[in-house]
């Protein structure tokens, strides 16, 4: 079982540094890979409204042999459940699907700056928080203009900005940006994504750093992710991947690997842009 390490955000809660991303799975396959990424030694689970899956997750937490105190839950508000009250509701609603009496990280999914109701939803989110129901709260591909015109109001700053981020949009402005105003940054999509449609699995210079290592591509976009200060959360149903993704804390990249790595940045997304996305 690996030892996966912590970041402390900035409310002082501990947040694992690598966890399972569960979007796009369902029923038996949310609680078999849950199962597999605690025994290996994860306990950081990574859902949301959106993902149609919160029972599931909240099943495999209830029958995994795992203490609640143990493992970090993280859930997210949809876009059309956005504005104060709606928020509330939602929020309970999780609760009510996970079957959890608390979450450790609630997050607003997207900006939808169309939309225009996420400092409302932020004011919902502050008092959740306040509850105790939610031990931190943060938000999800929010860019810099948002967060921004979110400060202007919030009376708690976000603890988490959960990201599109990986080799090929490395997202540099929005981390140094995060990083002055203490909000962790959390990639999603870290190794790029189903069927790595941008080819960051494959590309030589990643392929020739897991020879030099002897660690395979997706090991070393982790460690990558791991060496700057990042969490990362990839999704897979496959125990043996599972496993293989957290074996990344028995070796280190060096300057040259970084150097190599941070030149791939093409700011090219595979998802959704957050100034577009719409609020469906």
């Amino acid at each position: 079982m690996t030892t996966i390490p912590f970041v402390t955000l900035n409310n002082g809660v501990r947040m694992p540094q690598l966890g399972l991303g569960v979007w796009q799975v369902s029923g038996p396959d949310v609680v078999g890979a849950i199962h597999a990424a605690l025994n290996a030694g994860y306990r950081l689970i990574d859902t949301a409204a959106a993902y149609g899956n919160e029972e599931s997750v909240g099943e495999a937490i209830r029958t995994s042999g795992k203490q609640r105190e143990e493992i970090f839950v993280t859930t997210k508000l949809w876009n059309s459940d956005q504005g104060y009250d709606n928020t509330l509701r939602a929020f309970e609603a999780s609760l009510k699907r996970l079957g959890l009496n608390y979450v450790d990280l609630y997050l607003i999914h997207w900006p939808v700056p169309k939309l225009d109701k996420y400092v409302e939803t932020w004011e919902a989110l502050e008092d959740i928080y306040a509850s105790g129901r939610a031990k931190a709260i943060g938000v999800s591909n929010f860019n810099i203009e948002h967060l921004d015109n979110l400060l202007l109001r919030a009376k708690v700053v976000p603890a988490v900005n959960q990201v599109e981020l990986h080799p090929r949009l490395q997202q540099r402005e929005l981390r140094e940006y995060c990083t002055d105003k203490q909000i962790q940054i959390e990639s999603w999509s870290p190794i790029g994504g189903n069927g790595d449609k941008l080819g960051v699995l494959n590309d030589d210079t990643i392929v020739d750093i897991a020879d030099k290592h002897h660690k395979t591509p997706a090991q070393i976009i982790l460690r990558w992710h791991i060496q700057n200060g990042l969490v990362a959360i990839p999704k897979s149903v496959h125990a043996d991947r599972i496993r293989e993704n957290a074996a990344i804390f028995d070796f280190e990249l060096d300057n040259d690997d970084i150097a190599k790595i941070s030149a791939l940045n093409v700011s090219e997304r595979r998802g959704p842009d957050p100034v577009t996305m719409d609020f469906r």
